[in-house]
């Protein structure tokens, strides 16, 4: 019997998909892992196989517990305005938008299973965008989710930037 894991899987989750988001995936090491999370590497590798399964798992988890209820809150807006500020807002490690970005321009070029989970929330993100009264039509909301990720990265790249150093 081997011995009880020595860590909150979720919470190392967590933590990897705030670095992720902040630094992508090609600016992470697996020393970078190892010393953010506080997590032997026989550890990591044991848990989710390579940095690329811990970065799968990031970004699921990222989807489920930050995407989506964020689309969901975009849906429930009363007009664009107030959907750009939801979508836009920055709280602790950053926008519920950032490791969705980082994905959409790093890893879904190169990996049909990133660009799967990303066309999957970007399709989310369209319809609620569509859905509010007095919304877009489908096509023009395309356009919106564009331009509000678009307002994300500059906002990125225009300031000092949250997240995990």
């Amino acid at each position: 019997m081997g011995r009880p894991r020595g860590f909150d899987e979720t919470e190392v989750v967590r933590a990897a998909a705030a670095l992720f988001a902040h630094r992508a995936y090609d600016g992470v090491s697996i020393d970078d892992l190892v010393a953010h999370l506080g997590v032997h590497r026989n550890s990591l590798y044991k848990t989710f196989g390579s940095k690329r399964g811990l970065y799968m798992a990031a970004l699921r988890w990222h989807v489920e517990n930050q995407a989506r209820p964020l689309i969901a809150a975009i849906g429930e807006a009363r007009d664009f305005a107030e959907a750009a500020h939801r979508a836009l807002a920055v709280h602790g490690d950053g926008s519920a938008l950032d490791l969705l970005l980082m994905a959409a321009v790093e890893r879904a070029p190169a990996d049909p299973e990133v660009a799967a989970e990303v066309t999957a929330v970007l399709d989310a993100l369209d319809e609620a965008l569509a859905a509010d009264d007095g919304a877009p039509a489908p096509g023009p909301a395309g356009t919106l989710t564009s331009a509000l990720l678009g307002l994300r990265l500059r906002a990125r790249t225009t300031s000092s930037g949250a997240g995990p150093e």
